[in-house]
């Protein structure tokens, strides 16, 4: 069986970062639907792949981590073209959907592998490269997925990852509120606070860093469209009723306000990069040790077997 979506702990208080599971679930559904990964993917996929020579380590396994929507498989291939590549998709839906994608051979038929597919996190045997692109903004439960992460690498191995940042669409967020009209994105985690994390996680020596983009439009018409191929709303704080056609209308009013001097439509887009090794565990080393005589006798008896 597939790895069950995580949802959020019961007694956990709202966050900023928090995300809407349900509106998750909905939005993996429409988007395993779409004819090919969101657009932006590939570009950010490929900036990603840039990082990869700053690495000297040859991975020998690469697991991509939501590769359905995070158009990765082609850059993976011509980074790492001898190494063995698995996936894994949390989600029924868009496992569905990047299984499709990945045709079996007559090899993968023969042992009855799903053409590399990890079932479940961690995965086994650990891998020396676990791969994310553009996934993490939609971890309902980032913490507790980025352990699932650092029992999956082999020590001396890494992660490298992409999402957005909460400065994403913050034009979009300034005329919301303006309007009185909720949140249109969730507040997503920090860079500083996602490389926290990594470290709780237990890998080390995280390096973050961020870029930021500048999309412009035409018309505020391809603007929803394109921001709709990008996926949806999953903040908990969203409008929670139904928009009808004089709200879009207003709507459509309101983006014209976001006009450049060039008169198109631009909204800022933070993208967060990432990457950490999995260090060797360290020793745990007690102020005071407790041996007993027997143990002592023991030890003692041993070593004048040995000699």
């Amino acid at each position: 069986m597939s790895e069950p979506a995580p949802t959020p702990s019961s007694n956990r208080g709202p966050r900023p970062q928090d995300l809407d599971p349900a509106a998750l679930r909905h939005q993996a559904r429409r988007l395993a639907a779409l004819a090919e990964p969101p657009w932006l993917h590939a570009e950010v996929a490929r900036r990603m792949a840039e990082r990869l020579p700053l690495i000297k380590l040859q991975p020998a396994r690469v697991l991509d981590v939501a590769p359905a929507l995070g158009a990765s498989e082609e850059v993976l291939r011509q980074a790492y073209p001898d190494a063995e590549m698995l996936w894994h998709e949390a989600m029924p839906v868009l496992a569905a959907r990047a299984a499709q994608a990945r045709p079996q051979g007559w090899w993968q038929k023969l042992r009855g592998a799903a053409s590399g597919r990890v079932e479940a996190l961690p995965a086994r045997p650990e891998v020396e490269l676990l791969w994310s692109n553009m996934a993490l903004h939609a971890a309902d439960e980032l913490p507790g997925l980025l352990s699932r992460w650092q029992a999956s690498v082999a020590v001396g191995g890494f992660v490298m990852f992409s999402c957005l940042g909460p400065d994403s669409f913050i034009e979009l967020r300034r005329l919301y509120a303006h309007h009185g009209w909720g949140r249109p994105a969730p507040d997503w985690w920090d860079m500083h606070d996602i490389g926290d994390l990594v470290l709780k996680a237990g890998f080390a020596d995280p390096v973050m860093d961020q870029e930021r983009l500048t999309l412009t439009w035409s018309s505020a018409e391809s603007l929803l469209a394109d921001l709709r191929a990008l996926g949806g709303n999953i903040a908990p704080t969203r409008f929670a009723g139904m928009r009808g056609r004089r709200w879009r209308e207003g709507l459509l009013a309101a983006l014209d306000g976001l006009r450049d001097r060039d008169g198109r439509l631009a909204l800022t887009l933070e993208l967060v990069f990432g990457h950490a090794f999995k260090a060797a565990p360290r020793l745990a080393v007690a102020p005071e040790t407790r041996v007993t005589v027997d143990a002592i006798r023991q030890s003692l008896r041993a070593g004048r077997r040995g000699g």
